[in-house]
């Protein structure tokens, strides 16, 4: 199972937090950016790169984006045919 992540600016401290602990568990995990930190960087050029990845191969992958509220992240991975993303506010 291959784990991809994708954030902006919002997410990218989240992101890279998470990436290390996903391939500390033995995940493997494939970044789809953003590659470092940049303020006003845009979300779709990330986000829609990992869904269409997870279209590619449903069975065999998963995807977690990360953004500043989530709502429009998940309505980019949706655009995708056979992407179901739906948002998380939990603590745990």
């Amino acid at each position: 199972m291959t784990i991809y992540l994708a954030a902006d600016h919002a997410g990218f401290s989240l992101k890279e937090e998470l990436k290390e602990r996903l391939r500390a568990a033995g995940y493997q995990v494939e970044d789809q950016g953003a590659f470092k930190l940049t303020p006003g960087d845009d979300y779709p050029d990330f986000v829609s790169i990992a869904a269409r990845l997870v279209a590619a191969d449903p069975e065999g992958s998963r995807a977690i984006i990360i953004g500043g509220s989530g709502q429009g992240e998940a309505m980019v991975a949706n655009r995708e045919r056979g992407v179901r993303a739906t948002v998380y506010y939990g603590g745990d």
